[in-house]
């Protein structure tokens, strides 16, 4: 009986210091005028975000649109709870309240910058070519919506070059996939990939590899003429590169043989210069 009383009187205790140590956040409004109670919310909010704080923060920002829905302070502070989560890496948190802003609130003056955020929340998920492609097909919609929709913004701008190096990533995912079906000489849909490179993704740094692999593909068909001609694309565009010799290797089979009487011709060459010195 004793026991059973130390056990509760401890717990006691121990709730009462939990109790205690435990700060609770809790939103006070102290206005009563409906516009300045909005701003000082809002200015609470702002006041966390800059303390780290994100989650009271946002929670400040969604009383302001509660407090006053038809308000000019309302879509930013929508706006301002989405960034807060987007500077703590909470993507998804912010882009609930991006769509809800989006949705809401369609011709407001800030629309670009919410689909800005948007996008680069969801580009900065793009952790894996192979896996993230959700996330990469929503980065891209919304980088090409606000160059066609806001062209002459700074967001466009950098949507350009986001779109850039999207395509490199959707890029390498083909030539992942062409190169795993030409390791298992599965001829056709490797074929389908690395056209897909070279037609969709021409200004990737993996063209040049497309198109050898059709080069030596399309020869191991029986396919000469087609081989020659993804061939001539590939040395004129890039004549200086390995891939374009190793598949001028594969249509002129004297090739190491033409080259080393190149090179013993222009030795003899300059060994005769040389021995010209002397005499």
């Amino acid at each position: 009986m004793r026991y059973q009383k130390f056990l509760i009187f401890l717990l006691i205790i121990f709730t009462f210091i939990s109790c205690s140590q435990k700060e609770e956040k809790v939103s006070v409004i102290k206005e009563d005028n409906l516009e300045m109670q909005m701003i000082e919310a809002y200015n609470e909010g702002l006041k966390e975000l800059n303390k780290g704080d994100i989650f009271f923060a946002a929670k400040k920002f969604n009383e302001v649109e509660l407090l006053y829905p038809q308000s000019i302070w309302a879509p930013r502070s929508i706006l301002m709870a989405a960034y807060a989560y987007y500077s703590q890496l909470y993507y998804n948190d912010a882009i609930y309240e991006l769509e809800r802003f989006l949705d809401k609130y369609k011709n407001h003056p800030d629309t670009d910058y919410a689909y800005y955020l948007l996008a680069v929340c969801h580009y900065n998920q793009i952790v894996n070519e192979k896996k993230d492609l959700g996330e990469i097909i929503k980065a891209k919609e919304y980088f090409t919506l606000l160059i066609n929709q806001y062209p002459n913004t700074d967001f466009s701008e950098d949507a350009i070059f986001k779109l850039e190096l999207i395509k490199e990533i959707l890029a390498s995912k083909e030539l992942y996939l062409a190169n795993y079906y030409l390791d298992r000489e599965k001829w056709i849909p490797a074929m389908n990939r690395y056209k897909k490179i070279v037609n969709d993704y021409e200004t990737t740094i993996f063209v040049e590899e497309a198109l050898y692999r059709l080069v030596e593909l399309n020869y191991k068909l029986g396919l000469i003429n087609e081989s020659k001609k993804y061939a001539a694309i590939l040395g004129y565009n890039y004549q200086s590169s390995d891939w374009y010799e190793r598949s001028y290797k594969i249509l002129n089979k004297n090739y190491e043989k033409t080259k080393i009487e190149k090179d013993l011709k222009k030795q003899k060459s300059l060994l005769k210069r040389f021995k010209d010195l002397f005499q």
